[in-house]
């Protein structure tokens, strides 16, 4: 029987052209249960969900002209999780599974190489495990809605499509970006990974936001430039500074009304320029949310999508051997993929799980890795009425995090810090 395949989604084919040995582009959701995970029930569920959610369960495979995606014939086994999140995922082990299942305890937590999908479609997949291992373990009649899918259906060609393409502008935007800020340290040699979680009451969040008049991703992404810009005052006069900008994810599929559940974000790098002037926390907000709110418009995006999609229409580039693609792809990533920003924040909302599962979930979280040039990044996630910030870092200064949760607690946000620092 001839395996189903799948080409890469317009934002995937990047991934692969662009990863390296101590690289790789992968992320993570999870859902911390108030009792310890029964790991053969949950490998039931993970069986369960194969027929409902076929792109995941693929391998990662080099064609003459492009990468695709292949039917696994491998059982995503679960495992228990070990190290520290986000250990790379090598081309052999992409050959085999680009997802992982692991347990720790009460934790079920679920690793994606970015080829797959971006972080709504994996929430939407960590949704279902939950919830189908909830049903196997305490016999729960779950109710299926727009998130909770019936397993025994076949998915929808709308969750599989790859909606880039039916949505790029006819005009492409240009792509030239003055390059921002970097921070920079130690690098730690063995990939070590340093996480840093910050919890925080959702309420107080929300009452700083308000008082702010803007939206919870641009207040955190304003205290996140402001904590940046003292960093580089700390090292540089003014004079020699650079932008200090925040690039954030734009979930595409609120936009234009999509249902894939391949990637569909682009990111777009809003901040200010501190070689002008002294900026307040104020200014920071309210110039952050203007530039989003400006930026993130049907129209824009179609344009930044198209960006994206016409150099695939080239025929010169179509019939290039893939080895070709992947040295002008890696090439096009290093001198402007990440050079637009400083760090990245993105924030998972509207995930609403049915009020059957609320009683056995106490967390939920979503991680994001280092960039490949940049060794910061900060992911977000709200649940149970708790607003968890996850910072990684693969250098050893810690100055970003102690600089942004000190500027929360100032702010009037109490923040408990959990860490896997060694």
């Amino acid at each position: 029987m001839q395996k189903k395949w799948y080409r890469l989604d317009t934002a995937a084919l990047i991934f692969p052209a662009t990863a390296r040995r101590d690289w790789c582009n992968v992320f993570r959701v999870s859902a911390t249960l108030k009792e310890p995970v029964d790991t053969e029930v949950l490998q039931h569920a993970v069986d369960d969900l194969r027929h409902r959610f076929p792109s995941y369960f693929v391998t990662l495979r080099k064609g003459i002209f492009w990468y695709y995606l292949e039917e696994s014939a491998r059982r995503v086994l679960v495992q228990n999780d070990y190290a520290y999140p986000l250990t790379f995922m090598s081309s052999r082990e992409l050959k085999q599974n680009c997802m992982r299942v692991l347990v720790y305890k009460n934790r079920i937590a679920v690793e994606f190489f970015h080829s797959l999908t971006d972080g709504h479609g994996g929430s939407v997949f960590l949704s279902n495990l939950v919830a189908r291992y909830l049903e196997l373990k305490h016999g729960l009649l779950i109710p299926r809605n727009e998130l909770i899918k019936d397993l025994l259906q076949d998915p929808p060609g709308e969750e599989l499509e790859d909606s880039f393409l039916k949505n790029a502008a006819e005009v492409a935007s240009g792509r030239k970006e003055e390059a921002s800020y970097r921070l920079h340290g130690i690098r730690e040699q063995d990939g070590f990974k340093h996480l840093t979680t910050g919890i925080v009451e959702t309420q107080a969040l929300l009452d700083a936001v308000h008082r702010c008049g803007v939206s919870a991703t641009a207040f955190l992404a304003a205290v996140m430039a402001e904590s940046i810009i003292g960093i580089q005052n700390a090292e540089r006069q003014r004079k020699r500074q650079r932008p200090v900008k925040i690039t954030i994810p734009v979930d595409l599929r609120r936009l234009y009304g999509s249902k894939t559940l391949r990637n569909f974000s682009l990111v777009l790098n809003i901040g200010a320029d501190p070689r002008y002037g002294d900026y307040s926390l104020e200014e920071l907000c309210r110039t952050i949310y203007h530039q989003l709110r400006a930026f993130a418009t049907p129209q824009n995006m179609a344009g930044m999508i198209a960006a994206n999609v016409q150099p695939q229409e080239l025929t010169i580039l179509r019939l290039a051997p893939v080895s070709l693609k992947n040295l002008v792809m890696d090439g096009v990533y290093r001198r402007s993929g990440e050079s637009g920003g400083s760090i990245n924040i993105s924030n998972i909302t509207g995930l609403s799980l049915p009020a059957e599962m609320l009683p056995y979930i106490e967390r939920m979280e979503f991680i994001i890795g280092p960039q490949r040039s940049y060794p910061n990044n900060c992911s977000v996630m709200s649940f149970g009425g708790k607003t968890y910030i996850n910072m990684i870092r693969n250098i050893r200064e810690s100055e970003l995090e102690r600089r942004f949760f000190s500027r929360l607690v100032e702010l009037g946000i109490a923040v408990d810090i959990e860490s896997n620092r060694r």
